[in-house]
């Protein structure tokens, strides 16, 4: 059976994060450095092999104060912990656009199973020659659960930062050739 590996496209993709702040609103945030593939076997998508890193130094939430304090100690370390890792462990197709992905979430030096819902855009050519597919994928993942504690309390007491962290990325793949298994 043949197997196509599809790259990440960066500049057709984006990935953010959404987090409430004081529980009365969000602040979005995303990642400029990433890369990833999908690696399927036969037609369509099923049961494909996704592994996806993002740098967590690219880290971007519109304030530069704001993303030095996620990089640092007190969140992300991104000295220590440079490195947000996707691998799928499944890929199940649930209806006609639409999958899961469960995928082993590397973040702050803690691994935890964690299940996506992703929308297939479909297929289209380029004005390059190349074959690309698109998908829109959404989670949510407790900080907490990965090490990431750092709390707050208003003098009010509000908590600063929630708990539940929303993940939303918009992906392009470039289809590469593709290689038959002998």
């Amino acid at each position: 059976m043949a197997t196509t590996t599809w790259v990440l496209d960066p500049t057709h993709s984006e990935v953010q994060f959404k987090v409430k702040h004081l529980v009365i609103s969000t602040v979005t945030g995303s990642f400029k450095q990433f890369e990833g593939q999908a690696v399927t076997n036969g037609e369509g998508f099923e049961n494909a092999q996704v592994r996806f890193t993002a740098k967590i130094d690219s880290i971007d939430t519109n304030q530069e104060q704001r993303d030095e304090h996620l990089k640092g100690a007190d969140f992300f370390d991104a000295a220590t912990y440079p490195e947000l890792t996707v691998v799928s462990t499944s890929f199940v197709k649930t209806g006609d656009d639409e999958f899961k992905l469960t995928a082993d979430v590397t973040l702050h030096g803690v691994t935890k199973s964690v299940v996506f819902d992703v929308e297939y855009g479909g297929e289209a050519g380029d004005f390059y020659g190349n074959h690309k597919a698109g998908f829109d994928v959404t989670g949510k993942i407790s900080r907490k659960d990965f090490g990431l504690t750092w709390s707050g309390v208003t003098e009010a007491g509000s908590i600063v930062v929630s708990d539940d962290v929303k993940l939303s990325a918009s992906l392009q793949f470039a289809k590469q050739a593709e290689a038959v298994a002998v």
